[in-house]
């Protein structure tokens, strides 16, 4: 075994590729101590705060994404590309790694392009169930790719998948919390039934303005609604509810710090369809109904979620329709206590646990030349 294990992770862009990297520098360390880990993401995205804030250094690429609107921008796209290959082989050439991780977004294409010409092996982590572009032109150079859903062989070379599930946020496994505390957390009452609405750190459009159309229904109900709008949208429809009154079994708040404890307080979830939220569904074992966004790349997130609900592990509702159908839908679903251990039994089925794990361990096999 090599004394000094030296490993660069590439991507980023979003939580659900950030989150998953992150947990897997966490497991290499758990296993490796001595462990020399950098991040390589794209400068100007989430990663650059993200990957410090839990303790490792990164290094960013000037790299984005190419604009189908402006085809004249692309120009300088492509030199932004090319300056992002050079950048990322004078990294990988300074910090000469065994082994080089992508887990999609901008930033591990050049990344694990360099690694894998200058003969350092790569291994892939895709999150979602359709394959993001990125990582499909990366599966042909990369020895693994790391999936979470069957059905893979349709992007990658099958004797190169390895199904491990997503890596996920460790916090909401180790919440020790009980549920009636949980609640009571957010002031609001254990004996009633909660239902958790979420968009994302930025919010979710769609789900907002679900809410905010049919407050009279919030109100009627013998329900209690703990709704994170995130932080883009919170001061609009904070100004909005004071005009229309709050009712008062509905908590709002921009951020929560802490979903462990906010998903241990909900008997139903709501909320958009990314691949790191689904796993973490899956392992805790939570109700759940998806709104997958439609802005997203070959509208991975219905894919995401159709995964779930052909097998009647989550119920599904259309963005276009969310307006009219979503708040209806949750508030009989989560009167439906059959219907609730239903969807909890099944969606508990598809969990894979230890997904961290095994993917650090066949990172620090790829180092150690596959032995």
């Amino acid at each position: 075994m090599n004394k000094d294990l030296r490993v660069i992770i590439s991507g980023g862009g979003t939580g659900g590729h950030i989150f998953p990297a992150v947990s897997i520098a966490n497991a290499i360390k758990a296993l490796r101590p001595d462990a020399k880990i950098l991040f390589v993401g794209a400068l100007g995205r989430m990663e650059m705060q993200r990957v410090p804030a839990a303790g490792y250094e990164i290094k960013g690429l000037p790299i984005c994404g190419f604009d189908r609107k402006n085809l004249f921008k692309n120009i300088s796209v492509l030199f932004k590309i090319w300056k992002s290959q050079q950048m990322a082989k004078k990294i990988i050439k300074d910090f000469q790694p065994q082994v080089a991780v992508g887990v999609g977004g901008y930033a591990s294409g050049p990344t694990l392009n360099k690694a894998a010409s200058m003969g350092i092996p790569c291994l892939i982590q895709e999150q979602n169930s359709y394959a993001g572009v990125t990582n499909k032109l990366l599966a042909k150079k990369a020895e693994k790719i790391c999936v979470a859903y069957d059905g893979m062989e349709r992007f990658f070379p099958a004797d190169k998948i390895i199904k491990t599930g997503n890596p996920v946020r460790q916090s909401l496994l180790e919440t020790t919390i009980s549920r009636e505390d949980a609640i009571r957390s957010f002031g609001l009452d254990p004996n009633k039934k909660t239902i958790l609405l979420v968009g994302g750190s930025l919010g979710a459009r769609t789900i907002n303005e679900s809410v905010m159309q049919h407050l009279d229904l919030v109100r009627k109900s013998d329900v209690q609604f703990v709704w994170q709008t995130g932080k883009y949208y919170h001061a609009q429809i904070m100004e909005q509810i004071e005009k229309e009154g709050k009712p008062d079994n509905l908590i709002v708040t921009d951020f929560i710090s802490d979903m462990g404890v906010a998903y241990k307080a909900a008997d139903l979830v709501i909320s958009r369809a990314g691949a790191s939220s689904i796993s973490e569904f899956c392992l805790i074992g939570k109700p759940v109904i998806l709104v997958p966004s439609p802005n997203v790349a070959e509208d991975h997130q219905t894919k995401n979620a159709m995964a779930l609900v052909n097998v009647d592990a989550a119920l599904y509702v259309k963005d276009s329709e969310a307006s009219a159908q979503l708040l209806a839908l949750a508030v009989d679903t989560v009167n439906d206590e059959a219907k609730l251990t239903s969807l909890k039994e099944n969606i508990l089925k598809l969990a894979l646990p230890d997904s961290a794990e095994i993917i650090a361990k066949e990172v620090i096999k790829l180092a150690n030349n596959g032995d």
